[in-house]
């Protein structure tokens, strides 16, 4: 098969002046960098951009290659090149000595993201929109009456159709999450309980538990598990202004950092999708005293101080991959266009 590369061209010339801000070399950029397994699209370009979630605009990508971006694998060679007068960046094939069969299926190309981190989030759904499992079949009973059911153990279920589906999730409908502007419920978390396999159809149908992460009972439903889709979305700015909150920080947690998945009260009605990078700002206030010595705050431009790369969204929740970050996340920081 052959193989699909096509060259990996990085202008940073006067034809990006039209952007808002030039994009810029990082600090002694290396002359090339190998690619190795493990690397990241974005990792690469940060060896060579100050931003490197902007590469795609100086590639002048338009939407349809923004969703099947050029193929890069291990072994590439993406070059810095010095001598139109303006820098850009290309891909050289290595050189091969000897003759050898090459097959494309042999190699994965080299992702955006850390997909590692990410894939739970796409495996599994996380968020429920409103009565999203109210018909979703549920357990009715557990084996031998038992209270809770783990590894290896039957359940019986109503409400599976049929023996279409065979694999299934089991979850919990966990905590509301609501808009911190107009306390709106905009979905619920969904408490992720473990996988289960169909082994009897009927009423009720009869599913034995694969994996249990927690423990499993009577009125816990279950969707159709679906295969992770691990999207090479490559990042781009949202078209439309962004203005949201983070919801919520993955775990549970108040404050977060570089590589941390938070939840973003804005989705795709508000116009976010997978490969969306938004800037993340926090309000500032500064203390002091009046002419009479009184205490007085006075509010000064937010700062922004990290970036994330949305890759799941829902109607109306995002989920965020923070990627740089200058200080701690916060629940309730604010989310705008980078």
């Amino acid at each position: 098969m052959h193989r699909i590369i096509s060259a990996l061209i990085l202008a940073v010339t006067t034809a990006c002046a039209v952007a808002a801000d030039p994009i810029k070399l990082a600090d002694n950029p290396p002359d090339r960098h190998v690619v190795v397994p493990g690397d990241t699209l974005w990792g690469i370009a940060g060896k060579f951009l100050q931003e490197p979630w902007r590469w795609p605009e100086i590639w002048q990508m338009n939407k349809a290659e923004i969703k099947n971006p050029h193929r890069i694998y291990p072994g590439d060679i993406v070059v810095l090149d010095l001598s139109g007068g303006n820098p850009r960046l290309k891909i050289a094939k290595p050189v091969r000595l000897q003759p050898q069969v090459h097959a494309e299926a042999s190699q994965k190309a080299i992702p955006s993201i850390p997909p590692h981190i990410i894939e739970p989030f796409i495996s599994q759904p996380l968020v429920i929109e409103p009565k999203g499992l109210d018909k979703a079949p549920r357990i009715v009973a557990t084996q031998e009456d038992r209270v809770f059911v783990g590894n290896g153990d039957d359940a019986f279920v109503a409400g599976i159709p049929g023996v279409d589906t065979v694999n299934w999730q089991i979850y919990r409908p966990g905590k509301p999450l609501k808009d911190p502007d107009t306390n709106e419920i905009l979905g619920y978390e969904a408490f992720f309980l473990g996988n289960a396999k169909l082994v009897q159809p009927g009423l009720p149908a009869v599913i034995r538990i694969q994996q249990a992460k927690e423990e499993i009972g009577r009125g816990d439903r279950l969707v159709p598990a679906a295969l992770p889709n691990l999207n090479s979305y490559v990042p781009h700015k949202p078209d439309s202004a962004i203005a949201g909150k983070i919801i919520g920080i993955y775990g549970g947690v108040r404050e977060a950092g570089p590589l941390s998945v938070v939840s973003i009260n804005q989705g795709r009605r508000e116009g976010l999708e997978t490969g969306h990078v938004v800037a993340l700002y926090r309000k500032r206030v500064s203390q002091g005293y009046d002419d009479a010595g009184r205490r007085e705050n006075t509010p000064i431009p937010d700062e922004r101080y990290a970036l994330a790369f949305v890759f799941r969204t829902f109607e109306r929740i995002s989920y965020a991959l923070v990627m740089e970050s200058g200080k701690s996340v916060i629940v309730g920081d604010a989310v705008r266009n980078p």
